[in-house]
């Protein structure tokens, strides 16, 4: 069937869920669904708000798309208020929801409005991890809907003790019922595919397709200044255990000749982390907030990225520095094998010996002007239309 003669449903929850904050990876992959897809329709978004279920056209996917860019949220409404609790923004966003949605509804009736406004057979596609509910899916069994879910890793599963109360339990249950009820799986690595594998029973397991990522590559704006002087290193992620921050706070008084900027906002459950950052530790920065040019212009000048994350189901930081061109040290995972060979260079986080002496390699190379990444073969990223090409095929 023609890609572009399909009718999709496009579950747009995790995005509203995220108004004002700056996108994660996942959410990027959501964007990019709603984006591509308007691209190919006819689509329609489901969105499960504090009050109850929304439903967009076209027309109001695609406002709804010019919001996330622009963050010129509207004005919370009087409904807004019933729910007690709601971050603002979020709030504005669920307002505006409303103000252009098609039909809205309470949960109990989410199968009428759905039987109502739809038509039978089209394809329900979930990419955020978030409103595959009994609820939802029983909704959509009554649209004869195939379902379509993107599961971008098995971390909560791999790694509980790094993951937030309640996470494990929630993602074993969103695992199962993808197990239980979609048609086709979506996996952004052969590495992910072979996790969920090893996850689910054998009588279990749906088709799967595997495609990699593609690169929204942003270009360099200002770079923001402050006491760091060359040479100087990135760290780029939320600061969460998983990402292993701990690590280069541990090895840089070894470091002496160069500075670490650690630009991402503060998760969760690293409270000796935390310390040792309000300690203000020499040539260590804090920088959240950054905007995706100011991190780009940074790595740009940087003496490369390091990435020494315990566990990734893809990690677009190392991918985004590598299509910069920026010398690339990384954990040594097999999804970095999958998706970028050789480019970077590998040093399992339990040799700290070598991490510190490849760090100091890489600001010796860059103080000198020789750096790996200059002599190293061009990175070329994957491409969302690519992606698209080999995913919505089946979807």
């Amino acid at each position: 069937m023609d890609i572009t003669k399909r009718n999709r449903l496009l579950d747009l929850t995790r995005l509203t869920s995220r108004a004002g904050r700056p996108l994660t990876g996942v959410d990027r992959v959501e964007f990019a669904y709603l984006s591509h897809m308007l691209r190919h329709g006819p689509l329609w978004g489901l969105v499960r708000t504090s009050l109850g279920y929304v439903l967009l056209d076209v027309a109001g996917c695609a406002a709804f798309r010019d919001k996330v860019l622009s963050q010129d949220w509207g004005p919370a409404d009087r409904l807004s208020r019933i729910k007690r609790g709601l971050d603002p923004m979020r709030a504005r966003a669920e307002a505006d929801l409303r103000r252009l949605c098609v039909a809205r509804c309470l949960p109990l009736r989410l199968s009428a409005m759905l039987r109502r406004h739809l038509p039978s057979g089209l394809t329900y596609v979930n990419t955020g991890h978030t409103n595959l509910t009994d609820r939802v899916l029983s909704a959509l069994r009554g649209l004869d809907a195939r379902v379509s879910v993107f599961v971008h890793d098995t971390i909560p599963l791999d790694l509980p003790q790094y993951q937030r109360p309640g996470t494990v339990e929630r993602f074993r249950h969103f695992l199962m019922r993808t197990a239980r009820h979609a048609d086709l799986i979506l996996c952004n690595s052969h590495q992910t595919e072979d996790d969920l594998a090893r996850h689910l029973a054998p009588d279990r397991v749906p088709p799967m397709i595997s495609a990699p990522l593609g690169l929204d590559l942003c270009q360099p704006t200002k770079a923001p200044q402050g006491p760091w002087t060359a040479p100087y290193f990135v760290t780029l992620g939320t600061i969460e255990p998983r990402k292993n921050h701990a690590l280069l706070l541990d090895l840089w008084d070894d470091i002496p000749e160069a500075h670490l900027l650690i630009c991402g906002s503060r998760g969760w459950e690293n409270h000796a982390v935390f310390e040792r950052l309000d300690a203000r530790p020499p040539r260590v920065h804090e920088l959240p907030g950054l905007d995706d040019g100011q991190v780009a212009a940074l790595l740009q000048g940087s003496a490369g990225l390091l990435f020494p994350s315990l566990a990734e189901g893809y990690g677009l930081p190392p991918v985004e520095a590598a299509a910069l061109n920026v010398p690339v040290l990384v954990n040594d995972l097999p999804i970095y094998r999958e998706v970028l060979g050789d480019i970077p260079v590998y040093a399992n986080v339990s040799d700290r010996y070598l991490w510190r002496k490849e760090i100091n390699r890489m600001a010796a190379d860059h103080l000198s002007g020789q750096t790996r990444a200059e002599q190293a073969p061009r990175f070329a990223p994957p491409s969302w239309k690519a992606h698209f090409k080999a995913v919505l095929t089946l979807t």
